[in-house]
């Protein structure tokens, strides 16, 4: 009698393991999205450049352009692991990695000059000169997501399709981490 006991007990604590191992295997199938991308913002920029600090050229050289770029930001879920996730019962903690900005687009027809200023004995920006400086916006704008909010609103939104994902599993208790700081969504 007391080996059918232990024999019970082994096999349901078995069978939950492999049910627990099974919801798992669902969860994880949000590998098979790689980078979602949660937030798209359109950023406006002025660039300004001048070089009349130029001692050895005669007169000053200025122009002001503005372009439009497009960021887009998200989650990598091709970084989730299993041991990303832990599942009691109808409750499920899952750990995210926080969002990462996929790509700042600037595309040319989005970029005028505004106004460009030329001494006499100057010539004009070339394109080269007017591609390097819209360059540069590209990696300010960049360098500015988080500040901008980007990726802050990239995991909100994150959080929230995967709480919907995780909601029509079943689970009625979901909490997504970012690095330790809990988001709660019941």
């Amino acid at each position: 009698m007391f080996k059918k006991i232990i024999y019970f007990l082994l096999c349901i604590m078995v069978s939950c393991q492999a049910g627990s191992y099974k919801k798992e295997q669902d969860i994880l199938a949000l590998k098979e999205i790689n980078e979602l991308v949660t937030v798209e913002y359109v950023v406006n920029k002025i660039i300004k450049a001048s070089d009349d600090k130029t001692w050895y050229k005669i007169g000053d050289r200025k122009i002001l352009m503005t372009c439009e770029a497009t960021l887009k930001a998200g989650i990598d879920f091709s970084a989730i692991t299993a041991k990303h996730i832990q599942i009691n019962g109808k409750e499920v903690t899952l750990m995210l990695p926080h969002a990462t900005l996929f790509s700042v687009n600037i595309k040319p027809e989005n970029i005028r000059v505004a106004y460009e200023e030329t001494g006499a004995f100057r010539s004009s920006f070339s394109t080269q000169e007017r591609d390097m400086l819209a360059a540069q916006a590209q990696e300010q704008i960049g360098n500015a997501a988080d500040a901008l909010g980007v990726l802050q609103t990239a995991e909100t939104n994150a959080s929230l399709f995967v709480s919907h994902f995780l909601r029509n599993m079943g689970y009625e208790k979901i909490i997504i981490q970012f690095e330790n700081a809990p988001v709660k969504l019941n």
